[in-house]
């Protein structure tokens, strides 16, 4: 058995490179041996894609992208379809689940420097995914065509009709109609289902072999290929497999466990998750009382809210998302860690943490004035903090950073 086995994968390798691959992305992938909790996130944003597309392709099998039917086929699903209240809730809870994983990544991101030289290029892949996965959600929320769904697509496209000039013709263009309707609904499903997924997986693909090329990170920020053995191995170092791989089984383990008591006793986690309007069919005539989206876009929506012109408003919230991909440069500082930077870069990125969380809480409720002006308060501090790195990175006092990784 076991030469029919070697010979089996000597075929397979003169015509396929799987070995190579396996040796290049696993067991010879040489990590950092100092992760920490915080690298438990990028595995489960990989694990949650799967999830996604597992039970997204279950759920097509039944969906009906008809306006007249689409409701009514998510309510077979959750009903009538053998364990689809199962699949639908996996579904719903995964999409937060996502944003959840890839908040923290990012998080992480911040903390230890990934996006510095020579990561560049791993970053503005990543931050490509979290568009794709920002389009992915937003088609995939108008699909139940519950209340919230329609007229929560309804404000959100309408918004690109404030751009000058060709606003109204690039709303027209979205919903294939004057209105949200049955032809909006059919691209959003066609989008959501095939086009969107194999560009959010061709990204995905192209940030780890990019990852894998230049090497990754650790919580001290240290380049561990420029210490290595005889053999050339990484003195820092540790293949992947079988130590992270098993690492990561863990972290899967534990997220599956809370992933699983949202999915079996608080799917809509109090509203959050799934919004209790859009257990109603969409009624073109009845608007809900309040709108907004779901909680991982809010941020964004508080920061469109807080600027009195409509169309300022939309340039702040693609400006809050667009500053990320120039972090690399907005960042002078050669040291990565966070661990060896200044007081100054802890309060600053603390401020922006706050702020981020902040104006979440303030897009999910109703624009008052008085939360109103907190908005533009934290809006102000979000995007300060990308002004105050840039000037403040240049001249930073740091700690001195090792030599080799440490094991804090």
């Amino acid at each position: 058995m076991g030469k029919t086995m070697t010979n089996f994968l000597a075929w397979i390798d003169a015509r396929f490179p799987l070995t190579k691959m396996w040796e290049e992305h696993l067991s010879k992938y040489y990590a950092p041996k100092n992760f920490n909790f915080w690298y438990f996130f990028g595995s489960l944003a990989l694990l949650v894609l799967v999830i996604q597309i597992v039970t997204g392709i279950f759920l097509t099998m039944n969906y009906k992208p008809d306006a007249g039917l689409a409701f009514a086929s998510v309510e077979y699903i959750m009903r009538d379809v053998n364990w689809g209240w199962l699949i639908r809730y996996m579904h719903s809870t995964g999409a937060s689940a996502f944003f959840i994983v890839v908040y923290l990544h990012m998080f992480r991101g911040l903390m230890y420097g990934s996006y510095k030289t020579p990561r560049e290029l791993i970053w503005i892949f990543g931050m490509f995914v979290y568009l794709a996965l920002m389009a992915e959600a937003f088609m995939g929320y108008l699909l139940p065509w519950g209340q919230m769904s329609y007229w929560g697509a309804q404000v959100i496209i309408s918004l690109f009709g404030a751009i000058p000039v060709v606003g109204d013709d690039l709303a027209l263009w979205i919903r294939g109609d004057y209105v949200i309707s049955d032809a909006t609904l059919n691209r959003f499903f066609a989008f959501h289902v095939i086009a969107v997924p194999l560009v959010l997986i061709a990204l995905v693909v192209a940030h780890i072999i990019a990852l894998h090329e230049v090497g990754s990170n650790n919580p001290d920020g240290v380049d561990i290929k420029k210490l290595k053995d005889e053999n050339g191995v990484p003195l820092d170092g540790i293949p992947f497999h079988p130590y992270y791989t098993v690492k990561d089984i863990v972290g899967v383990v534990v997220f599956l466990m809370f992933f699983s008591v949202v999915v079996f006793y608080i799917p809509e986690m109090g509203g959050y998750f799934l919004e209790h309007a859009n257990f109603i069919p969409a009624d073109p005539l009845k608007t809900p009382e309040h709108i907004a989206p779901v909680w991982y876009f809010t941020p964004y929506y508080a920061i469109l809210r807080a600027v009195p012109d409509k169309f300022l408003g939309v340039v702040a919230m693609f400006a809050a998302i667009a500053v990320l991909f120039f972090l690399p440069w907005i960042d002078r500082n050669p040291v990565r860690s966070i661990r060896y930077r200044s007081a100054a870069y802890k309060v600053i990125l603390t401020l922006f943490v706050i702020s981020f969380l902040a104006l979440g809480w303030l897009g999910m409720q109703p624009a008052t004035p008085v939360l109103t002006m907190f908005a533009r308060i934290f809006a102000v501090i979000y995007f300060g903090f990308f002004v105050a790195l840039f000037f403040i990175s240049k001249n930073e006092k740091t700690k001195p950073v090792p030599e080799r990784v440490t094991m804090k």
